[in-house]
This record gives C-alpha cells, structure tokens and sequence, in this order.
C-alpha cells in the first residue's frame, strides 16, 4: 500500500488554498491542501506497525511551530505547478529531516520545499497566465500547526488519514 506523511494546514491556510485549487488542481478532490512532509512510499501493515512507534516519539520530541505564508512560486520550467510558498523555518526542516532517518527510509527525490500546491497540469499558456496573476498578490499567512498525518491511498487515488500525530504530547 501506497503511505505518506503530511501536515494539513489550519482551516484559514486551506479556506485560500482551495479557493484557487477547485479551479487549477486536478487533485482537488482527492487530498486536503497539505504540506508533503515524506513523499509516498510503499510499506506493507507489518511495515507501518513499525513507523508508528518511531512517528509517535518524532512528534512527542517536536514542538508545535509556526507556518507562514507571504507569496506564490513555482516549480517551473521542471513542472507548471504554482504553490502556496511555505517560508522554510528551522522546526519544518528538522521535522523533514527526522522523517527521513532512522527506519523511515530516506525516498527523497528532491529537495524539500515546504509548500501548497494550488495549482498542477496546466497547459503552457494556462500556467504564464495564472501564475502571472497569482505572483501579483501578497499574502499574509500565518498560523499555528501542532500535528502532523501519516496517509494512506485508496484504490480511486484519493488519500485519507491513517493515524494522527500531535506535537509535544506523551
């Protein structure tokens, strides 16, 4: 089965996220606006019975941080995705880093970029114009995150919640 770890962002973050994903995402409707912590990976039930003790200290040993939001960016000419740019902290970097140690297998294919995607798959023309548009806007984003979400995909592709994972408790 097909895991991952991520942060869905407070409601505020995702309200604005969405307002432009129902239009430029075609994953829309099958994930949350999220911040991808550990790309997906394979592991069988055995596997996660192994994860989720190591997930639980790596999040009793983090506290909860601040996420902030001031622009959008892209990660164009490698694919015309436009994101929500998630201002790199040190606490987001160390939680990345430490969900890829120990028996968490490093599947890193690129660089962390902490981010929303709000927009994927657009044509050319699509992406000089949206991203044209949305590179003019300001925003002011900041909010509190205190957990983070190991995922699970379903046969359709959608992803949903396996465990919960709350930062600074136990």
């Amino acid at each position: 089965m097909r895991y991952g770890i991520a942060i869905f962002p407070p409601k505020a973050i995702q309200d604005v996220a969405n307002s432009y994903r129902k239009r430029y995402d075609v994953h829309y409707a099958l994930i949350p606006p999220h911040i991808t912590l550990k790309e997906p990976f394979e592991a069988e039930e055995e596997d996660i019975e192994k994860i989720v003790p190591e997930l639980e200290k790596i999040a009793r040993e983090t506290r909860p941080f601040d996420i902030e939001i001031k622009k959008v960016s892209s990660f164009s000419p490698v694919t015309n995705t436009i994101y929500l740019k998630v201002e790199p902290s040190e606490e987001i970097i160390e939680l990345n880093e430490k969900l890829h140690s120990g028996n968490l297998s490093d599947n890193r294919e690129y660089s962390f970029v902490p981010h929303i995607t709000i927009a994927q798959k657009l044509s050319e023309d699509e992406f000089s114009d949206i991203y044209g548009s949305l590179r003019m806007n300001d925003f002011d984003l900041k909010e509190k995150v205190d957990r983070f979400q190991l995922l699970y995909q379903l046969e359709n592709g959608s992803w949903t919640v396996h465990e919960t994972f709350v930062l600074g408790e136990g």
